[in-house]
């Protein structure tokens, strides 16, 4: 007696062509070339969510760069000059600051700076 396993192959070819979709020709009807598709995509969201990270937090600090020198203020002496008047915020926020709120910003780097 043989085993035909229909509804399994099914199963998992549906679930490859259901991660497919709106992939482009063949690579979205064809089981074999959306199956490589579908692997090599999902490698690059894995890569891409590390990059991401990394490329969120080098905007911010071109930033907060571009905010700090308009206060005569390196980066580098910014942020020194936070840690050192225990004023701790997160990147993100300091660089959303210093271009929504440029005032409050140069209040910072005043308190940075010692001054």
């Amino acid at each position: 007696m043989r085993i035909k396993r229909g509804f399994k192959a099914r199963r998992r070819r549906q679930k490859v062509l259901k991660l497919a979709k709106g992939f482009v020709a063949g690579r979205s009807k064809v089981f074999r070339t959306a199956a490589d598709s579908v692997d090599k995509a999902l490698m690059y969201a894995f890569r891409d969510r590390k990059a991401r990270k990394r490329d969120f937090r080098q905007l911010w600090i071109a930033r907060i760069n571009a905010g700090a020198r308009m206060n005569d203020l390196s980066y580098s002496k910014f942020i020194h000059g936070l840690k050192q008047a225990n004023i701790g915020l997160d990147r993100k926020i300091l660089a959303e600051m210093a271009i929504s709120d440029p005032g409050t910003f140069t209040q910072l780097a005043a308190r940075a700076a010692g001054k």
